[in-house]
């Protein structure tokens, strides 16, 4: 996924935030409270036109992205293994379909949809995008 400047990330952020703030939304802070890998996907997997679901898609774009970032900008700092080696062309609406498709898949597993959602979207990321 293409690396982003801090400007883009900040600004990500904000967006994020600002479904969460924006009285005017029909959502309300526990719908994006991302606890667990469940959170993380039923806010991932908004579709339609429904109030709420552009919000929610940047919320997820922002929650994926930031994740992706660390992971590499640990992995290359500080030379540790990588656990996601997706190709250049990879971008985050990639990584989005790749999550809410292995959380489908994995809807009734409480025990992986009850861990932390950093966890299961490294998971689904590493099932698809596995390093060799």
């Amino acid at each position: 996924m293409r690396r982003y400047s801090r400007y883009a990330v900040v600004a990500g952020a904000l967006l994020a935030s600002s479904a969460l703030t924006t009285p005017t939304l029909a959502l309300d802070e526990s719908d994006f409270k991302f606890d667990t890998t469940e959170d993380l996907y039923q806010v991932c997997s908004a579709e339609g036109g429904g109030e709420g679901v552009v919000e929610a898609q940047l919320a997820c774009r922002a929650f994926i992205e930031a994740s992706v970032q660390y992971h590499d900008a640990v992995s290359d700092r500080k030379k540790m293994k990588r656990l996601i080696c997706y190709p250049g062309t990879a971008t985050i609406a990639d990584a989005t379909g790749v999550f809410v498709a292995w959380g489908k898949k994995n809807a009734d597993n409480a025990t992986l949809m009850g861990e932390l959602p950093v966890v299961g979207l490294t998971r689904a990321l590493a099932e698809t995008y596995p390093c060799k």
